[in-house]
């Protein structure tokens, strides 16, 4: 089992091949002090975990399944096809499996980018990006999210900076449920810290970032903002693969509240996904899974595994928001 929240702290981590590296006069300097993130989740931990791209029931069992056999504490699976490639009783089905086991379960809201008409994400430019097109487009997002948190689910994952504004607003309002959270996808992730605060003030309650972003970025990031980063530790291929396995410890020390998602490179990609990539998806869930044990093994051996939050923890604690409009 790995440390908590409530475990005692502890010395400082170990980094990579220091006492070899020093024997031969290569020490690294002194991690900076000032670099440290002075913000925690409001459980205490500094640290949550996340399984991405489980999409349906079985892939969900699988995540289950295998995190309890690796022993691997999840407190998030999302899933990335989108609600709209979801019925009902497959909703029902993910929602039930992660309440049971205290998992949050973070769906993806509807149409978007290149699953819509427009031509402009295929020209080399990219044209708006992976975004909602049009009023249309924000309609099914809303459908989708007023659906999902009928069936039980209480995390909806957004890519149009207007959907989640919207979201935010209905959820105040009191349409969705009070403690529904909303997550900014690496699709259109922040890459500054201006960014990322107005995103924050828009209404998520994490965000994830692309997982090129440096360590001094990320410090630049918390310096203006509490809201928890998502950050794939291993990125898919459409995202740029990045494998940050090594920077684990001091991403958590910089970027706290962290959640490290154990993403895969190097493998197919399943969106939108159905039956016919049924055997590809369960493989990706349980290699994702893996790499989260190996995640976890490397935290402990530099003995930076302390601060993860409690099993079962989900809210982000108080953020910072734009003032919401009058209704007529």
């Amino acid at each position: 089992m790995h440390a908590s929240s409530t475990d005692p702290p502890p010395g400082p981590p170990r980094r990579p091949g220091a006492h070899a590296l020093g024997s031969l006069g290569l020490d690294a300097p002194a991690p900076d002090p000032a670099d440290a993130s002075a913000h925690a989740f409001p459980d205490g931990g500094t640290w949550r975990t996340e399984v991405p791209s489980c999409e349906g029931p079985e892939a969900v069992a699988t995540v289950l399944k295998e995190a309890a056999s690796l022993d691997v504490p999840v407190h998030r699976i999302s899933q990335g096809s989108g609600i709209w490639m979801l019925t009902d009783a497959q909703i029902t089905e993910m929602a039930g499996a992660c309440a049971r086991h205290d998992v949050e379960l973070c769906l993806f809201t509807g149409p978007r980018g290149i699953w819509d008409v427009g031509a402009s994400t295929r020209t080399p430019s990219g044209g708006g990006g992976l975004r909602a097109r049009g009023l249309d487009a924000v309609a099914g997002c809303v459908e989708d999210a007023l659906r999902a948190a009928e069936l039980g689910v209480r995390c909806l994952l957004v890519a149009d900076e207007g959907v989640l504004w919207t979201l935010h607003r209905l959820r105040a309002s009191g349409e969705l449920p009070a403690d529904t959270t909303l997550k900014v996808s690496a699709l259109i992730g922040p890459v500054n810290p201006a960014s990322y605060s107005v995103h924050e003030r828009l209404g998520a309650d994490s965000l994830n970032v692309p997982s090129d972003l440096t360590l001094a970025q990320i410090t630049e990031i918390r310096r203006v903002s509490a809201a928890p980063m998502d950050f794939y530790l291993e990125a898919p291929d459409d995202l740029g693969g990045y494998v940050r396995m090594y920077d684990a410890a001091e991403l958590i020390r910089r970027g706290a509240p962290l959640y490290l998602k154990f993403g895969l490179s190097n493998a197919p990609g399943i969106y939108p996904y159905g039956a016919h990539l049924r055997d590809v998806a369960l493989d990706s869930a349980r290699e994702r899974v893996r790499r989260g044990r190996l995640a976890l093994d490397l935290l402990a051996r530099l003995g930076a595994d302390g601060g993860m939050s409690p099993p079962g923890s989900r809210l982000p604690g108080t953020l910072q928001r734009f003032p919401l409009p009058e209704r007529n």
